[in-house]
């Protein structure tokens, strides 16, 4: 059998990181003139990149230092595709988990979107926090102009207004999926494509799905398990 993981933002709580649709989370915590769904934008980035960059900061990069969970390190050695940017499954020890919608330790080189470019190390240590603004700017290489298409920086992570592509690894996790056998959503609100994608695919081959979230979202799939738990809890569950 080969189990398919895929997991969201609840299974990082554990390590402090916020969720994203909970009382706390990145998506009920706005800036001051913005709301979460405007900021994390393409459109955002390019035409108020300081007030951007400030927002991804503060709500991301801040965590970068928070360290994996028990439920990390049980996924180690599981074929696993995450919708998390925190990589906390690599600080794991996971070799060959895809990230999904990036991470926040790269950046990648300003570009059309379907454009294949390289991704680089976040150098996050070099901020001046006290000159954070101007600071973020210089870092990702962003004039008055605005972002420069195939010169400036842009963070490494997919924003509402942008579509999966292969440097995302799509191509990769779509396959994962088709051979998956048993596909396990952990800590996830299933409102992301990715997931959509991937019951898709699941009905399509009517192999098993099991839900795990304290309050598991409910999917239409003829061969569903829900687990009210924690992804901690599933794991003391079958193992």
């Amino acid at each position: 059998m080969t189990t398919l993981y895929i997991t969201g933002a609840g299974v990082s709580a554990e390590s402090g990181i916020p969720t994203f649709r909970g009382e706390d989370g990145f998506w009920t915590i706005g800036s001051r003139n913005y709301t979460p769904q405007q900021m994390a934008t393409r459109a955002m980035y390019q035409d108020n990149p300081a007030e951007f960059l400030k927002w991804y900061y503060h709500r991301f990069v801040t965590y970068r230092h928070h360290g994996p969970n028990t439920v990390h390190q049980w996924l180690a050695d599981k074929n696993l595709i995450t919708q998390n940017i925190d990589g906390l499954d690599g600080k794991a020890g996971n070799k060959d988990f895809i990230s999904i919608h990036g991470r926040i330790d790269k950046m990648t080189i300003f570009h059309e979107q379907g454009e294949m470019v390289s991704i680089e190390a976040a150098p996050w240590e070099q901020i001046d926090e006290n000159n954070l603004t101007a600071s973020l700017l210089e870092l990702f290489k962003i004039s008055t102009k605005g972002p420069q298409l195939n010169a400036s920086y842009k963070p490494y992570v997919l924003l509402f207004d942008e579509f999966y592509t292969e440097l995302y690894g799509i191509e990769k996790a779509q396959k994962r999926m088709w051979d998956a056998t048993k596909i396990v959503f952990m800590g996830t609100s299933f409102s992301v494509n990715i997931t959509q994608m991937a019951l898709d695919v699941a009905r399509h081959k009517a192999i098993p799905v099991d839900v795990v979230d304290p309050s598991p979202a409910h999917i239409l799939h003829d061969n569903v398990q829900y687990f009210p738990m924690t992804a901690r809890e599933y794991i003391a569950h079958v193992e």
